[in-house]
């Protein structure tokens, strides 16, 4: 569940600063065309749906592989990293090098040493966040694992405030509020609303593992943009790839010395032969989690690009409330009063987050006309 964002990826990136797109954009003059909207319309769509079903897919089948006999976190953890190879080919794109934000892109690059230091540290971090996420969903319903991961969006504005001077304004302050309520309300759930055969101190554990990794992601995201602004100096296509694969391929190995570390690999036979839907079904349950987070990675980049990280903030959000009504009917989670609170709550926080993002996107987008429009005014003044 890191990908909620790592996800989409960098999401926070680009969301604070100038949203404005260049004029070298290759699709630029065919989507004026009404062909060339229609089709981009098509796409967006397209990649809305990658990361929504992605998304979604991924955390069900993510608990479909505990309560059916899964039992090794470190397994849960591999799954949500290993599928990174499939963004390879966004490198034989023509996009490579073309520039996402119309602001000058710094030429004083940081040392190779210094960029892989950020890679490997980001990987790290990204599989601390998916083991703890990998615990959360072990223990506790999807519903109340993806109810708790809304405050990733109040803790990124939380981390925001002191890495990249993020302001706090009422919106932002009004989400904060609203989402961290909607995660505490969840300590009160009664026994009868919690996964079967979870302890108080289980369902506890659970909690805090998923406070955990949600907390990291919103500092994940945080971290991300200080990447691109004072690391990687440069944001294009090819550096949001980039990004995204090397941080899932480091993940993916401190995932790895963790599974073989902690003896879990001994118990992946015995664990695929007592799975309660088959040994096909075991292999393709990891499959399909693997293959959906990247799903959601391949829309999130393909968002960001063909419309704005905003937008793409937007429609990844949409899961946290989709996902605990999906739980419903899938797994039978019990959804009573508490829960229903909660997911207002993160409902109306979610809002006041993406609205407040919206209108910061609108501001930079009227500053960068304005400034456009000020060279104009000065050559006619001159002529006259």
């Amino acid at each position: 569940m890191e990908k909620e964002a790592a996800q989409e990826i960098q999401l926070q990136i680009i969301d604070q600063e100038d949203h404005a797109k260049t004029t070298n954009n290759p699709t630029d003059e065919k989507i004026k065309t009404p062909t060339g909207r229609r089709n981009r319309l098509l796409r967006v769509a397209l990649y809305a749906v990658f990361v929504l079903a992605g998304q979604s897919i991924a955390i069900l089948l993510g608990r479909l592989y505990f309560q059916e006999g899964g039992g090794s976190k470190w397994v849960a953890t591999l799954v949500q990293v290993t599928g990174f190879p499939i963004l390879i080919p966004y490198y034989f794109l023509n996009l490579s090098n073309t520039r996402i934000l119309d602001k000058p892109i710094e030429t004083e690059k940081s040392s190779l040493k210094w960029v892989i230091f950020v890679y490997v540290s980001l990987g790290l971090l990204v599989a601390g966040i998916c083991f703890m996420y990998a615990v959360g969903i072990q223990k506790l319903p999807v519903s109340t694992v993806t109810l708790i991961s809304a405050s990733q969006l109040g803790f990124n504005a939380f981390f925001s405030y002191f890495l990249n001077s993020q302001k706090f304004t009422p919106f932002i302050i009004n989400s904060l509020v609203l989402l961290t309520v909607s995660s505490v309300l969840l300590v009160f759930q009664p026994d009868s609303e919690k996964a079967a055969g979870i302890s108080k101190e289980e369902y506890t554990v659970g909690f805090l593992c998923t406070m955990g990794g949600t907390a990291g992601t919103g500092l994940l995201l945080a971290l991300q943009q200080v990447v691109f602004r004072k690391v990687i100096k440069g944001q294009t296509f090819k550096t949001i790839v980039d990004l995204s694969i090397y941080q899932a391929f480091f993940a993916t190995v401190f995932a790895t010395v963790g599974f073989f570390a902690s003896g879990d690999w001994k118990g992946v036979n015995a664990e695929m032969e007592g799975y309660k839907l088959g040994k096909v079904s075991y292999v393709m349950t990891l499959v399909w989690t693997a293959i959906g987070w990247q799903i959601f990675d391949m829309g999130s980049i393909a968002l960001i690009f063909e419309v704005s990280a905003l937008f793409c903030n937007s429609i990844s959000v949409v899961v946290f409330p989709m996902v605990p009504i999906i739980a419903i009917f899938v797994f039978h989670d019990k959804f009573g009063g508490i829960k229903i609170i909660s997911l207002v709550l993160a409902i109306w926080g979610i809002v006041s987050y993406v609205y407040q993002h919206y209108l910061e996107d609108r501001k930079s987008k009227k500053e960068a006309e304005f400034t456009s429009e000020v060279p104009e005014v000065t050559a006619s003044n001159g002529r006259g």
